[in-house]
């Protein structure tokens, strides 16, 4: 088991049979203390300190800083840049985790984890995304409060899960807007909504993963803090979804 946490990039492998011994590792939920514990990365779930260990190095996860002008697709039928020139440069077959429109920038993640990926997307799995917007005129708490009271759209109304005035001073607003749906230009639509267009738009974080100081057009892979993280979430949703809900 030891080799499979050093390969897995958690610790050096002294390190890892540190932990084992200190009773830090669990397989499948079981405290593991023996060094010698046979383990299969495909099927068995292992943990350190409670924090997910993607074993399968087959697995790749990827932070794309998206600019302004690429598509989210693999291949544009129209021709148009998209995320291929981000992701050939990988040995492995990456996709794009949802989608930030072409005049949107900012935080996207490139991966082959389909399961990660389905969990990470799907709004019932409650996973925030936070945008910065710069926006025609002077935002006032008023607008700030609709938009988390919710608005009313033409696919249905919608509630921000938070919303922060950040700066508004000559005639544009700065706002930050946390929230966790899915839905085709979600933030651009609500803000021209409230009487506010956009100007620019990025996405500052997806999840717990932020964008940090990443520059556009740059691509890193995840810290194994971070995609410890990523794998709870998937942990987590699991539990929720083999736990009939109560009425």
């Amino acid at each position: 088991m030891q080799k499979v946490i050093a390969a897995a990039g958690v610790a050096s492998r002294r390190v890892a049979e540190n932990l084992i011994v200190e009773g830090r590792v669990t397989v499948n939920g079981e405290v593991v203390e023996a060094l010698g514990r046979r383990v299969d990365p495909a099927t068995d779930a292992i943990a350190v300190d409670g924090v997910p260990v993607q074993v399968d190095t087959s697995k790749r996860y990827v932070i794309l800083n998206k600019p302004v002008g690429i598509v989210s697709s693999l291949q544009d039928e129209r021709g148009r840049r998209d995320l291929s020139e981000f992701v050939d440069r990988y040995e492995e077959r990456l996709f794009n985790v949802g989608r930030l429109d072409a005049e949107t920038s900012g935080l996207l993640v490139l991966t082959n984890d389909g399961d990660l990926a389905h969990v990470l997307a799907h709004p019932s799995f409650g996973v925030t995304k936070t945008y910065i917007a710069k926006v025609q005129g002077n935002v006032n708490p008023a607008t700030v409060q609709r938009l988390l009271d919710g608005v009313e759209l033409e696919d249905g109304p919608i509630a921000a899960d938070k919303v922060r005035l950040l700066e508004s001073s000559r005639g544009e607003s700065l706002v930050e807007v946390t929230l966790h749906s899915g839905r085709n230009r979600i933030v651009r639509r609500m803000l021209d909504e409230v009487g506010h267009p956009v100007l620019e738009l990025v996405r500052r974080s997806f999840g717990p993963l932020q964008l940090g100081s990443l520059p556009i057009g740059r691509t890193r892979e995840l810290t194994t803090v971070e995609l410890g993280k990523l794998l709870a979430i998937a942990r987590d949703s699991g539990r929720d979804e083999a736990t009939p809900n109560e009425e």
